[in-house]
């Protein structure tokens, strides 16, 4: 899959059905506390239906399109695929133009902001939110900062969607994503946009 495709909404982009994390992983304490397994189960239908697998797990190409890898289900933009060549008509995007490009995996999303990559979700501490405490991912879902205090969440994680979540949904969310396996992948940092 070495291609972009591209989304036109009117100038305007409504991406908000798309649950992606989109901040790079941090150095904090990991979440003290014992995972319940009705939590874990919530946080799973929670991810599932926020569509999380969209942008956050690579893409196995099927008879019905684009499906989730199982084997790196929500493990970010594979850290070893080269992006494309973006499309010479969305260079320079406006109103008129596109919105939004897209790499057929839908792990790396280029538009006025630059390009912004799916991160690893897994456990993973050294390349994932292994390291990462609940406390911190629900401040990063609120603020819509990295950690709650760092940089700026990208596009086009609804990060002020998923913040409207109660704690509780949001502390589901984070047990179910670090009841997963652990896998290494280390996601680009995001590309700021050409001048």
């Amino acid at each position: 899959m070495k291609s972009w495709i591209a989304l036109a909404v009117g100038g305007t982009l409504l991406l908000a059905a798309f649950i992606v994390f989109s901040f790079s992983v941090g150095t904090t304490q990991q979440s003290s506390g014992k995972m319940e397994p009705t939590m874990v189960k919530r946080g799973e239908y929670l991810v599932t239906l926020g569509g999380c697998n969209d942008c956050h797990s690579p893409k196995v190409m099927t008879g019905m399109g684009p499906m989730p890898d199982s084997s790196r289900l929500l493990s970010g933009h594979p850290a070893n695929e080269n992006l494309p060549p973006l499309p010479s008509d969305a260079v320079g995007m406006g109103a008129d133009k596109w919105a939004a490009v897209t790499n057929q995996h839908f792990t790396a999303w280029y538009g006025p902001w630059g390009v912004s990559f799916a991160i690893n979700l897994t456990p993973d501490k050294a390349t994932g939110t292994g390291s990462w405490t609940e406390a911190a991912f629900i401040k990063a879902m609120r603020t819509g900062k990295h950690l709650g205090a760092g940089r700026v969440i990208l596009p086009p994680m609804p990060w002020f969607n998923v913040g409207q979540l109660t704690d509780d949904d949001l502390k589901a969310i984070f047990a179910y994503l670090h009841s997963l396996k652990p896998i290494q992948n280390e996601v680009p940092m995001p590309i700021p946009p050409a001048k």
